[in-house]
């Protein structure tokens, strides 16, 4: 096995909020505490312990010995769960969707980011003790965005209605999944066990919530894993607070104003607040609650409140109310002992939109971390790169600028007409002098044709490209099935494909490999050679 890095930045998959912010720029500083780097996780470390109370972890624990209670773990995972009733614990988190069979591969690297930082603060503080979460996302309900997984040029989906949080909905029908996904896997030892794996965790469970529990606690239970189930009532009792804050005084969106009005002007805003940013979740249910002449509705149905009666509700039923987008990063760091909240650029570019949320909240923000990104790639596909004479850099490049580039780097000759164009500039600038001494028509007549021979030029310089990528047919059409291999439908491999496409082939030590591999506090792109 080989390794092999590339900057973030070059990558051009990495939007300019998350490079800034990754390279520590001042433009960036105001949006976040602490940067995710050992200085920054000891001032973490003092921060959240002075906050988070034994009560905190008291209903904590109970809570995860609850949700555990019909699964079998490892002594790892059931000794983080006792470590989280001390002082001296905390946790690092990700959190992901419900996808079906984990979905597209950089759901595994999330999780092997949490517990390789978890290791890694071990061995810098060793006084304190640090819990790799997965955080389940058991209340969304875009059922379209998870009823799918992808294995080569393969889609497997679950074909079925969905309404309400998606973590409650019944695993009926994932027998037909496993039908198409076992024709395709074949009959290797490695694929018998991906069929097992899948049949245990879907076909053996009720819901979805049970089936991905099952599932990540089987990949990732020997590394000491938590797995936590936001939809609790005894967590949402302690965010209960902060829910009747928001209905009341709708605060969530005045407190991020004026950065996304900054986010706005510098960069992207990546989310929208609403007035109101709950969501009210019943079986079947989970729609926007709203306020209108004086009255708190629920989205698309014919319920509704009085102030009176909605915080009554919220008393009685607090896990009837669901944080959307703004607040659930609030929820998880009101429930955990938690330092650091670890993923994707996207989900960052909303997490670095929240610091005044947390400062109006009195809620220690957490370190905000980018996750490893890996592109796996074969002997076989090493080899070719290298016979294509394909960079590292090469590879990350869209198709058609790659096909130039390479097209110009094997042509017999230039492909440009710049010295041309130059000596035409030249003569135009040598006429220029007359326009001072006609008619001022001339100028406009000049400077027309000016621009008539220098199109003409670059016309002329793209025909001599798309020519000579003719004679270059062959060479093209091996970078092209390349690319397509290591970068499906034109995006990033680990967006695209599922896990079970290399444990086919490299079976129980892709995990550890990855593990042994992946650093978190080291912010590059990471190429993996897999042998």
């Amino acid at each position: 096995m080989s390794t092999t890095s590339i900057s973030l930045k070059e990558t051009g998959y990495f939007s300019k909020l998350i490079c800034d912010y990754i390279d520590r720029k001042d433009s960036v500083s105001s949006l976040y505490n602490n940067y995710p780097d050992l200085e920054g996780f000891a001032k973490q470390i003092s921060s959240k312990k002075a906050q988070f109370s034994k009560e905190n972890r008291r209903v904590l624990v109970s809570s995860l010995q609850k949700q555990y209670d019909k699964t079998c773990i490892s002594e790892n995972t059931l000794q983080n769960i006792d470590l989280l009733n001390n002082e001296n614990s905390f946790t690092v988190v990700t959190g992901h969707q419900l996808n079906i069979f984990t979905g597209p591969l950089y759901f595994l690297y999330k999780i092997v980011s949490a517990i390789n930082l978890a290791k890694q603060l071990k061995e810098k503080f060793p006084e304190n003790n640090f819990v790799p979460v997965y955080w389940m996302a058991t209340e969304d309900h875009d059922f379209e965005e998870i009823n799918h997984f992808f294995v080569g040029d393969k889609k497997f989906e679950w074909d079925a209605e969905s309404s309400g949080p998606v973590g409650r909905k019944s695993t009926v029908g994932m027998d037909q999944v496993l039908e198409g996904f076992s024709e395709v896997l074949g009959e290797s030892m490695n694929a018998n066990y991906l069929k097992l794996l899948f049949e245990k965790s879907y076909i053996e469970h009720n819901t979805l919530t049970e089936a991905t529990r099952f599932l990540v606690n089987e990949l990732f239970s020997d590394y000491g894993l938590v797995i936590v189930d936001g939809d609790d009532k005894s967590l949402k009792s302690q965010f209960a607070p902060y829910v009747k804050k928001e209905l009341s005084e709708q605060y969530a969106i005045k407190a991020i104003a004026k950065t996304n009005d900054f986010l706005d002007e510098n960069y992207k805003v990546q989310v929208n607040p609403r007035e109101i940013n709950l969501f009210y979740i019943e079986d079947g249910i989970r729609e926007r609650i709203i306020f209108e002449n004086n009255v708190f509705k629920v989205n698309n149905t014919s319920i509704e409140f009085t102030k009176e009666e909605i915080e009554k509700e919220l008393e009685k039923h607090p896990e009837k109310f669901s944080p959307n987008v703004i607040l659930r990063p609030l929820y998880q760091e009101i429930v955990l002992p938690n330092l650091c909240y670890i993923g994707g650029g996207g989900e960052l570019a909303y997490w670095l939109q929240l610091k005044e949320l947390f400062n109006t909240s009195k809620i220690s923000f957490p370190i905000l971390l980018l996750r490893n990104s890996v592109l796996i790639v074969s002997k076989k596909q090493k080899k070719k790169s290298l016979k294509l004479n394909l960079s590292v850099e090469d590879l990350f490049l869209k198709q058609q600028v790659l096909f130039d580039k390479k097209t110009k780097e094997n042509s017999e000759f230039q492909l440009n007409f710049n010295s041309q164009k130059e000596k035409i500039q030249e003569l135009f600038n040598e006429l220029k002098p007359i326009v001072e001494k006609t008619d001022i028509s001339f100028k406009g007549a000049l400077e027309a044709q000016e621009k008539k021979q220098l199109k003409g030029f670059m016309n002329l310089e793209k025909r001599l490209l798309k020519a000579e990528k003719n004679n270059h047919a062959d060479m093209l059409g091996r970078i092209k099935l390349l690319q397509d291999e290591l970068f499906p439908r034109q995006g990033l491999q680990e967006r695209n494909v599922n896990f079970a496409e290399f444990y086919k082939e490299y079976g129980e030590e892709l995990i550890p490999t990855l593990l042994n591999t992946l650093n978190p506090l080291d912010f590059r792109f990471l190429v993996i050679e897999l042998s």
